[in-house]
């Protein structure tokens, strides 16, 4: 499947936090949504990038979620969580289901996902899409915030 495209609706999804708890998609309508996939909890570049959002708050604001997704499942978010001190939740997609459904799925390593970032505007469509293509690299944080000033209302 391809990525998903700028301008198409997000596809609803419902998933488990490191709470246990269900997030979905549909129940954030009003806010922009940022989804940041990572291949895995404990690996150095998520590590670094998901502490460096916590830290920063740059992409944190009143009318946005901030969301991590990872294969792992609840009870390791709950784990890295706690043990990094992050602000926003992490999504459970075990079995990559919701990672598909975006065109996430690594090509060359097909258990996890890629490294990627999905902004799903106040509407519910899709207005920044960015694919990191060396999953070991950083994502570009400076065009996820920028994209995200871009927004209306942002």
């Amino acid at each position: 499947m391809a990525v998903i495209s700028i301008g198409q609706e997000a596809p609803d999804f419902t998933l488990k936090t490191q709470d246990d708890k269900e997030w979905s998609l549909r129940a954030q309508r009003g806010k922009n949504v940022v989804l940041l996939w990572y291949p895995l909890d404990w690996s150095p570049t998520c590590e670094k990038e998901n502490c460096q959002v916590s830290e920063s708050k740059s992409l944190y604001g009143a009318d946005r979620v901030v969301v991590g997704v990872s294969r792992d499942s609840v009870w390791s978010h709950r784990a890295w969580k706690a043990a990094k001190n992050l602000g926003h939740d992490l999504l459970a997609d075990p079995t990559l289901e919701v990672t598909r459904k975006f065109g996430l799925e690594h090509p060359k390593v097909p258990f996890i996902s890629q490294r990627a970032t999905v902004i799903v505007d106040k509407q519910g469509k899709v207005a920044y899409v960015q694919v990191q293509e060396k999953t070991p690299e950083a994502r570009d944080m400076h065009a996820v915030q920028a994209a995200l000033a871009a927004l209306p209302n942002a």
